[in-house]
């Protein structure tokens, strides 16, 4: 069945809108470079790989073939004995290196690199959800085929989720947390504006049974996961970075209550009381971990809680931070935890902490998601640790190791490749050429090369 081509105007109608409306670097993309038109998913697929990552074991495959049925993977093996389905639609990736399709655990798709501070506040709900279209578009990509946006007002990410589901809007496949709830003047409130203006953020609550609230009001409107902010941010005014927020109590109440109704947390965390707080509350997850201490990381190895710590991004706060509209009080704090949240990454590392990756992409640009891995090898990890804690290891914090993360027989065919070794420069995987995601490709810029020289035969 092929997909009404009308449903691909809504991507160029929102991005001229966007265009014309002085929008962020890089929406042309949802005009330029989104496929104009999905043909069906083939009843069979197969994938010719060169190199073929296998991050369950850890090592790298040579001479593979990937056979897909529909959106599933239903054989991989070597290509000298892997039998060929007749009819099937050939993919030719013998000089490329074939991995997973990549995952983001800390996104903000509603979110532009350069409206930060009061820049914000001239920003709409529905004018969020728009640049959360391109957005997308630019993050699948960028060879993320799944992500999990933690935080937006209004449950803008909610909608970008469904029409994505939907097929109206292509983009990765999304976990969206809806508003992130706060304290009154957290990091999760609005502290921009003075009293008169009365405004406050929609995931504001305080004490326990005011959080629970708000955890069942985002389950009601379509929340997959909670997030809270456990201690004040970089990026809000007023807040100090090592300040707790919430009690023992209430984390407690909102994890509780989150789990009940089957919902995974994520806990925005800087500081190192509400650090481990948060994890003696039960978070599945602490974002960021800047300043973690030993006794942190034990109890995150003990409890087996995950660290997502993005250590990339303070690059781009102090490099292009102030012409974006950061704070000068906000790039003071990322002075302090920027290289404090590295070497404490290492730490944790070294410890045997479970490391999920997660980019904060939306305080930078979107769709340079990849530009961490970097940071991540500089400071302790392998190259196969780090793919892997994008793959198979978010894909267990998502509670979705059984459909994604690896390229093994029954997972969803969501594949991405690069035309390099990235266990040799981990850097490549900033240059995807090819996506796959559920059986249907979204890039093929690898195979161009394929059909210019069939047609010049």
């Amino acid at each position: 069945m092929r997909i009404d081509p009308s449903r691909f105007m809504t991507i160029s109608l929102l991005a001229t809108i966007l265009v014309s409306s002085g929008a962020a670097t890089g929406v042309a993309l949802a005009q330029e470079q989104a496929v104009p038109e999905r043909d069906p998913v083939p009843a069979i697929t197969v994938i010719r790989a060169g190199t073929l990552l296998d991050v369950e074991g850890g090592r790298a495959l040579r001479d593979q073939v990937l056979v897909i049925e529909g959106d599933r993977i239903i054989a991989v093996g070597p290509a000298r004995s892997t039998r060929i389905p007749e009819g099937a639609t050939e993919i030719d990736l013998s000089d490329a290196t074939v991995l997973p399709g990549l995952m983001d655990g800390h996104v903000h798709l509603t979110s532009r690199h350069d409206q930060h501070g009061y820049r914000s506040l001239g920003v709409s709900i529905p004018r969020a959800a728009l640049s959360g279209a391109a957005n997308a578009v630019r993050t699948l990509r960028a060879g993320f085929t799944t992500v999990r946006n933690v935080g937006a007002g209004g449950y803008a990410d909610v909608a970008l989720r469904d029409a994505i589901d939907d097929g109206e809007l292509i983009g990765p496949r999304m976990l969206v947390s809806g508003p992130s709830i706060g304290i009154t003047g957290g990091h999760c409130d609005n502290n921009l504006l003075p009293a008169e203006f009365g405004v406050t953020a929609g995931g504001v609550a305080d004490g326990p049974w005011a959080v629970r609230q708000k955890v069942r009001e985002n389950a009601k409107y379509g929340a997959n996961l909670i997030k809270f902010c456990g201690t004040g941010g970089v990026l809000s005014k007023g807040t100090q970075i090592g300040a707790r927020q919430f009690t023992l109590e209430e984390m407690q109440a909102i994890v509780d209550e989150a789990h009940t109704l089957g919902m995974r947390v994520a806990v925005h965390a800087h500081g190192t009381d509400g650090i481990k707080t948060a994890i003696m509350a039960g978070a599945d997850s602490i974002e960021h971990a800047s300043l973690i201490d030993d006794e942190g990381i034990r109890l995150a190895r003990e409890r087996g809680t995950f660290l997502s710590m993005d250590i990339y991004v303070s690059d781009f706060i102090l490099g292009s931070g102030e012409a974006m509209g950061i704070l000068p009080e906000s790039l003071e704090k990322e002075r302090i935890v920027g290289t404090a949240q590295r070497e404490n990454f290492r730490k944790a590392l070294q410890a045997g902490v479970r490391m999920s990756f997660g980019s904060d992409a939306g305080v930078y640009p979107h769709g340079d998601n990849a530009r961490q891995f970097a940071r991540m090898v500089e400071w302790g990890m392998t190259p196969m640790q780090a793919i892997q804690s994008a793959t198979v290891n978010t894909a267990e914090l998502f509670g979705l190791r059984e459909d994604l993360g690896s390229l093994t027989v029954g997972r969803v065919a969501d594949i991405i490749a690069v035309s390099g070794d990235p266990l040799a420069d981990i850097t490549v995987l900033s240059e995807v050429g090819f996506v796959m995601k559920a059986g249907r490709m979204y890039r093929r810029d690898l195979l161009e090369p394929q059909r210019s020289a069939a047609v010049a035969r």
